[in-house]
């Protein structure tokens, strides 16, 4: 992928993505079915014919099925005179904009969960490495209508999590979003704000500046194509976005009909912690905050280092120490030198550092797993979990590889 002055060459995969972003609204679930079973360049030749693509068991087996497939193919023709040709669609790729899709290596496999509703292509501004970004990120969303106390304690957490290396992904809007986006600029850390709009086309208005340093600093993205304006649904499709990319999300203030408790709601969905820091009982901004912790299991943070111990099994400090490594002890004349001094986190090569930091919080990941979020190739990966088994951190289950816990055994008990 490019972001340089001039247009650059797409490949045809490329191309066809690009161009399902002009035409088909993102989360299509008629597509996301489509694009399960058939090329992209395929179903662009097919709507471009009026004639469904050839497809399998699982999608279009039904006479049901069909009708709605038909019915989604003269939704997307209908917006085919407004699609650019190859040149005008890669023509698009300058400016400092780029384009990104599944299996490019800046591509967050984190989006992946979303199934069927995965983007089809996502279009960036800016320079940061989205992928190597969202491997430590969290979400911060809350009211348009923020009160003075929302927008000082979104600032201080985004600020205090943006130097410890954490990056702060939103939405771009007034209110809460944009005062974590500040946060952490201020604090010279990466922010990521997901628009329901191209990411040429500044909304609201009066955050262009703020988009400009964000580009500048992290990276403005969007499923919509350039040019594309906002509209009221695209927000909440958005929204699952904002929370895939993330490791968490927190909600900072919020009424009870806040949009951002629909972000709250597709974090929950997609089992990603959920975080909401309290407020005032008296305050109806914060109504919001309250009802998903006491209904939804929300935890109740105040400050960056709570939302770091959630999401990071790392900030806990007997988590991963020495301690809970369960070596025999070395006794003199044993025999035996004893085992090698396990080192801290601190003492880890590079490559395994990357890869302890790719372990999830709660739960396995298997191998393979490990290896994209770890950015690394997977006999890199093998070596580095027996060594980490070895030192104690980590440990084999069911669900795969695991960050180890103190006082469990290594069957797990």
């Amino acid at each position: 992928m490019s972001r340089a002055g001039s247009p650059v060459k797409l490949s045809e995969e490329k191309l066809a993505r690009a161009a399902l972003t002009y035409l088909a609204e993102p989360g299509d679930p008629a597509l996301g079915a489509l694009l399960g079973i058939c090329e992209p360049a395929e179903v662009l030749a097919a709507i471009k014919a009026d004639l469904l693509p050839g497809i399998g068991p699982g999608c279009g087996d039904s006479p049901a099925s069909r009708v709605a497939l038909e019915r989604a193919l003269g939704r997307w023709r209908v917006r085919l005179p407004e699609l650019p040709d190859a040149d005008g669609i890669a023509g698009a790729c300058r400016d400092g904009i780029g384009l990104i899709c599944p299996g490019d290596a800046e591509w967050p496999s984190a989006l992946d969960q979303l199934g069927q509703a995965r983007p089809y292509a996502l279009w960036l501004r800016g320079n940061a490495d989205l992928r190597f970004a969202c491997l430590r990120s969290v979400s911060m969303v809350g009211s348009r209508a923020a009160t003075g106390y929302g927008g000082h304690v979104a600032r201080e957490i985004a600020a205090d999590l943006a130097e410890r290396g954490w990056a702060i992904v939103s939405g771009g809007a007034y209110g809460i979003d944009a005062a974590a986006h500040r946060g952490a600029l201020a604090a010279e850390g990466v922010t990521i704000a997901v628009l329901a709009c191209g990411v040429d086309y500044p909304y609201p208005a009066g955050h262009a500046d703020l988009f400009t340093a964000i580009a500048a600093q992290g990276l403005v993205v969007s499923e919509w194509p350039p040019g594309r304006r906002p509209a009221r649904t695209r927000f909440l499709v958005r929204n699952r976005a904002i929370a895939a990319l993330a490791c968490g999300t927190v909600i900072v203030e919020a009424g009870e009909r806040s949009g951002a408790l629909n972000t709250a709601r597709h974090a929950a969905n997609l089992g990603k912690p959920l975080m909401a820091v309290p407020g005032p009982v008296t305050s109806a901004q914060s109504a919001g905050c309250h009802w998903i912790i006491r209904e939804w299991g929300a935890t109740c943070v105040t400050r960056a280092a709570d939302v770091i111990e959630m999401l990071s099994p790392l900030s806990v400090p007997d988590a991963l120490a020495p301690g809970g490594c369960s070596e025999p002890a070395y006794s003199p004349g044993s025999g035996s030198p004893g085992p090698d001094p396990v080192p801290s986190r601190d003492d880890l090569d590079a490559d395994s550092a990357r890869v302890l930091d790719a372990l999830p919080a709660r739960g396995g990941a298997g191998t393979s797993t490990i290896a994209v979020e770890a950015g690394v190739d997977l006999d890199t990966v093998l070596r580095c979990l027996g060594r980490l088994a070895g030192y104690g951190f980590i440990e084999r289950g069911d669900g795969g590889w695991r960050l180890r816990r103190p006082g469990r055994t290594s069957d797990g008990a």
